[in-house]
């Protein structure tokens, strides 16, 4: 089996990082990956670095038609078995299936986010494709919700090799790069400095917490465009000796066991794999009952869920957290086993590679994972 992926995005976020755990397990079971993606994208290089066959497209915005053609050329050129669409970035979701419809090979995408569309929409976007792969139940709902056939739409869940993730920390090194020496309890935040992920929320909150724990600090990981209107929030309450914005993190994985809390405010989030990062390293969570997000939090055992944009209810659940040490340690124990139990790279792995073995009508084999 050949497999083609597209991916579309020009940064090494969760969604690319899924993408090559797939194909870097796939390959492990015998199936023969190749790689498109835009040039000057992070992916790229890491994918060859790693032995996958890659090829690029220009990466500009407006491509529309022009993007089609492309996919279509490279399908023409390397005849996969099967495409496999991972991102929306560029409109990808929506020509790939199409350049591969026009040349008679089978296609996938997967949805990686929550928001609603319009049924014509989701009608028009999917038509083309034998499959869509959900990476949460949340987004199955919402597919499902807009008038996807359910025999179309499968949950193969965003995973991480847990086994790279440690819970152990470093206070002094952890103190000193973030600067954080009269810090007594820190809260991360991972995830991309945008609306929908909830950053002003917390902040909101910020003073009242500061009256019952002076010694808080929170962490900012990620980049976006709202990065201006949130420091500019943050300098108007009188709160920047609290917050630092520390920015994308390649060795974020080094100081996640660091963090006492996780706090995932989000608005509306696809599954939230920094959540599962986070589960894996043992942190306690609080996040909202959006979308993906309870498959990985689940309430009072790893975490606590409220209501996304009540902040009433996410002060509660944050001042509860950072005054139990000892729900702190228990819900982070529970987290780390939750996700060796459903949320490994086998178990998406494998997934995806029944998918498209159903899809090819190849008998299922059993998994020869090392």
């Amino acid at each position: 089996m050949k497999v083609l992926h597209l991916e579309s995005g020009l940064h090494l976020y969760g969604g690319a990082k899924q993408v090559l755990y797939i194909m870097q397990g796939l390959t492990q079971r015998g199936i023969e990956n190749q790689l498109l993606c835009a040039r000057g994208s992070a992916i790229g290089p890491t994918a060859e670095s790693a032995g996958i066959e890659t090829h690029y497209f220009k990466s500009r915005k407006g491509l529309g038609f022009s993007l089609y053609k492309e996919i279509q050329q490279t399908l023409q050129n390397q005849h996969p078995d099967l495409l496999h669409v991972h991102s929306r970035r560029l409109g990808a979701d929506f020509w790939g299936g199409r350049a591969a419809r026009k040349m008679g090979i089978p296609s996938i995408v997967s949805r990686r986010v929550d928001n609603p569309e319009a049924r014509w929409i989701v009608a028009l976007k999917y038509r083309p494709y034998r499959r869509v792969i959900a990476i949460s139940e949340g987004i199955r709902r919402v597919l499902l919700a807009a008038g996807m056939p359910p025999d179309k739409v499968i949950t193969v869940r965003s995973a991480i090799n847990y086994k790279e993730i440690s819970s152990t920390c470093d206070r002094t090194a952890f103190q000193a790069q973030f600067h954080l020496r009269d810090a007594r309890l820190t809260i991360g935040v991972i995830a991309q400095l945008i609306e929908r992920k909830g950053h002003r929320h917390l902040i909101r909150i910020l003073p009242e917490l500061l009256v019952s724990h002076p010694g808080l600090r929170v962490i900012f990981f990620g980049q976006g465009p709202k990065q201006s209107a949130l420091q500019a929030s943050v300098d108007n309450l009188g709160l920047s000796a609290y917050v630092t914005f520390a920015g994308f993190r390649e060795d974020l994985l080094d100081w996640l066991g660091c963090l006492d809390l996780v706090v995932h405010p989000a608005d509306k989030e696809g599954l939230g794999v920094s959540l599962v990062q986070a589960a894996a390293a043992s942190r306690p969570i609080v996040a909202t009952q959006a979308g993906g997000m309870p498959e990985i939090v689940r309430d009072h055992f790893n975490g606590l869920l409220v209501e996304p944009g009540n902040t009433t209810a996410l002060l509660a659940a944050v001042h509860q957290l950072l005054s139990d040490p000892g729900m702190r340690q228990t819900m982070g124990h529970h987290g780390r086993q939750l996700v060796a139990d459903e949320f490994s790279t086998e178990v998406m792995v494998e997934g995806n590679l029944a998918c498209y073995r159903a899809l090819l009508n190849l008998p299922s084999q059993p998994s020869t994972d090392p």
